[in-house]
């Protein structure tokens, strides 16, 4: 959906990690935001995993979960697995492909931390991330949050929550940026925020307002 039919419109969407920068585009260009955090949880979406962009193309960065006996468990109930130090490869990956970049020590010291620190729950550390990514935006926006799980919103909300997925090929047309690796690959759309972050810095703000024709 066009980002120019949003801005009337309240939007449902799911909490991801490091959200592609379709989600903070239809975020800011939305008159109000509903975080879903009733639904179970689910594999291979953006909810525990990333793209960025680095020396050999696409990275994909994934937090491992903890599987309970339980086999459907609610988003919110998810718990970050530590087994593996998935922390340390994680912030390896994003400095190996963005320390070259002209914003990456400007924004360091705001991500860096979350790749210390051990939260619990995966919806706790995907929500501080994004508000993290507001403020940094200085996108003034409410998150309000479902108060139980309904499968069908559309009387009442444009509903986001299968739409963007990794295995789908996504329509936002972003105008292009200078990527770090622009001189090796064609410019790749819909990566991770931060790539857009890091390499645009406080003019990011202009690429999420507006879309390519």
């Amino acid at each position: 959906m066009s980002t120019n039919n949003m801005q009337h419109q309240t939007l449902l969407l799911p909490l991801f990690y490091l959200p592609p920068i379709e989600f903070f585009s239809l975020l800011l260009n939305s008159k109000e935001i509903l975080i879903e955090q009733h639904e179970h949880y689910v594999k291979q979406t953006y909810r525990n995993r990333c793209h960025i962009l680095g020396a050999n193309g696409t990275v994909p960065l994934s937090i491992p979960v903890q599987h309970g006996k339980k086999e459907h468990t609610k988003f919110k109930e998810m718990k970050i697995s530590y087994a593996d130090n998935w922390q340390k490869l994680h912030w390896k990956s994003i400095e190996s492909a963005y320390r070259s970049s002209p914003y990456f020590e400007y924004y360091e010291d705001q991500f860096k931390g979350f790749y210390h620190n051990q939260y619990e729950f995966l919806f706790d550390f995907n929500l501080e991330l994004i508000k993290v990514v507001l403020q940094i935006l200085d996108i003034q926006k409410e998150l309000k949050f479902t108060k139980s799980y309904e499968e069908d919103y559309t009387n009442n909300y444009v509903d986001q929550r299968e739409s963007l997925h990794p295995k789908k090929e996504s329509d936002h047309k972003i105008i292009p940026y200078t990527q770090v690796f622009s001189s090796k690959f064609d410019f790749i759309p819909n990566l991770s925020i931060i790539d857009l972050l890091y390499n645009e810095g406080p003019n990011a703000i202009n690429f999420l307002k507006h879309t390519e024709d």
